[in-house]
């Protein structure tokens, strides 16, 4: 069982202005290939699995974004830790 939830915001400072979404769409596709449990919500995605790979997934969506020119990037990140074990599932089933 996972042992932690990370849900990211990314915002990243675009070389010209333009439009995030593209970029936000190239960080999440970054989650779907790493093979993650995950969950797209309007303004984050939440993703399940072991502490270290999911920050290890979040330093390549950060450095995927600086790949694609970005300036900068703001990764707003919030933690669930529980050593023995957490689901999202867990967490809403009440709501469902």
């Amino acid at each position: 069982m996972a042992n932690a939830l990370v849900s990211i915001q990314i915002i990243p400072k675009t070389k010209n202005g333009e439009d995030v979404i593209p970029y936000v769409d190239a960080a999440i596709a970054i989650i779907d290939q790493s093979g993650v449990k995950y969950q797209v919500n309007p303004l984050e995605t939440t993703m399940e699995g072991e502490l270290s790979e999911l920050f290890a997934i979040i330093e390549k969506m950060n450095d995927e974004m600086v790949a694609q020119g970005c300036k900068s990037i703001i990764s707003q990140v919030k933690v669930v830790y529980k050593p023995e074990g957490i689901s999202m599932d867990t967490l809403t089933e009440k709501y469902r």
